[in-house]
């Protein structure tokens, strides 16, 4: 190298260049011929070691190679044989200038062969771990990207310290009077650290869960996990970006506990006219005997109150004497019984039809129960199959649905009004 540098000095001396710049041309061309053995060097690494390299790849059983070699973990690494040769031109070259260039040229080399390496074992890790059953409850995602945040500081703290032949820890203890500064500008990455290792070692949440953020109206399945977001496909297809610290910050919904349970719950009430309740009279009890989920009830809640009754000497037939059935009470005996033959509700776990608190709009009667089948659609058709059955059954127990007048009903009342009497 020294060698070249001098032939290169005479030539240019000999061509009447001056000497300064005799030898600042001798210090470039001898950096490009430098460059271009580099090249060569790495062209013959490449072409005869990496081809080798992925030969034993393609035939070994194990599967972590293959993801190095996907990453181009090899291709980074065959960097090194063209990083050395600059490194002994730089300690044999035995010229002051281009010694010094070919030096820090050298150590950013090497920084920048670190940075791909690294890069690539830790995407290479993160597929690796994919394959193993802890990925399916915990993703390491924003841990990757944390340390591949720390290499890019640490590369671009030598390289500066390179480039003004400074030591990195001059560097290191300068910077700390911009540490409020720093905070500031990574804020949100600092903030994401924090969430998603709070989210992972909580198990708050996982790719594949399905979430609702109503802030963020997103109501979908995660897909992805990173340090500074959480990605969510919605129904619709569409995606939400939601910040991973507002998953600490806010509330969140996460379905995934119901998606392992045996059931999915159904929680929906029907409003019923008050007015239309009353005691059962003989004529309705009949009827409701005819009923075949609720006959043997009604005859033996008949007997049991009309034990109670004539154990206390009540006789007569006034109403707040004593006990009586009602046409409500009967419905909702009706539909526990419904439920309970119902194939597609788990018996197993709660089932419930109760009273809500009465308002205006009439009196609840919320069914409560879950359904064995968790699919969307499976789930929607037997909800809408119960309450049309709900609905259709009411007016056989003389009760009826409350509802806000219509159109349709105030024509009707005003038909069935004498038209005299409007007028007046």
């Amino acid at each position: 190298m020294r060698a070249l540098y001098l032939l290169l000095n005479d030539i240019f001396l000999e061509l009447n260049f001056l000497e300064m710049y005799a030898r600042l041309m001798a210090v470039l061309l001898t950096f490009v011929a430098l460059i271009l053995l580099a090249v060569i060097v790495h062209w013959i690494t490449k072409v005869i070691i990496i081809k080798v390299i992925h030969r034993l790849v393609e035939k070994s059983k194990t599967d972590w190679d293959d993801y190095l070699l996907k990453h181009r973990v090899f291709q980074s690494l065959s960097h090194l044989a063209s990083a050395m040769v600059f490194y002994y031109a730089s300690n044999y070259s035995g010229i002051i200038e281009v010694t010094s260039f070919i030096n820090t040229f050298t150590n950013i080399y090497f920084v920048i062969i670190f940075v791909k390496v690294a890069s690539g074992v830790t995407k290479a890790g993160n597929d690796i771990y994919q394959t193993t059953p802890y990925a399916a409850t915990r993703s390491i995602k924003g841990y990757i990207q944390l340390i591949m945040i720390m290499v890019y500081f640490i590369a671009i703290i030598f390289i500066i310290a390179f480039i003004f032949k400074k030591s990195p820890l001059v560097l290191l203890t300068g910077l700390t009077a911009f540490a409020a500064v720093l905070l500031f500008v990574f804020k949100d990455t600092i903030l994401g650290l924090v969430a998603s290792i709070q989210l992972s070692a909580n198990k708050m949440l996982k790719p594949g869960d399905w979430i609702e953020v109503p802030k963020h109206n997103a109501n979908g399945t995660v897909v992805d996990i990173s340090l500074n977001t959480v990605k969510v496909q919605n129904g619709d297809k569409t995606i939400s970006t939601i910040p991973t610290y507002s998953l600490i910050a806010d509330s969140f919904i996460n379905w995934s506990g119901m998606e392992e349970s045996e059931g999915r719950r159904i929680k929906r009430s029907i409003n019923i006219d008050m007015k239309s309740v009353r005691f059962c009279d003989e004529q309705m009890l009949e009827k409701f005997r005819q009923f075949r989920l609720i006959s043997n009830y009604v005859v033996e809640k008949q007997k049991e109150i009309l034990d109670h009754n004539k154990n206390l000497g009540i006789e007569n037939d006034l109403v707040p004497n004593g006990r009586r059935q009602t046409n409500l009470g009967v419905f909702r005996k009706y539909l526990e019984e419904y439920l309970k033959s119902n194939p597609k509700i788990n018996q197993d776990m709660t089932l419930l039809v109760r009273h809500l608190q009465p308002a205006e709009t009439g009196l609840p009667i919320e069914i409560y129960l879950f359904s064995k089948d968790k699919q969307l659609n499976e789930y929607e058709g037997i909800q809408a199959d119960i309450f049309d059955h709900i609905l259709a059954v009411i007016p056989e127990f003389d009760l009826r649905v409350f509802q806000s007048p219509s159109g349709d009903d105030i024509k009707d009342l005003s038909e069935k009004i004498p038209t005299g009497m409007m007028r007046n």
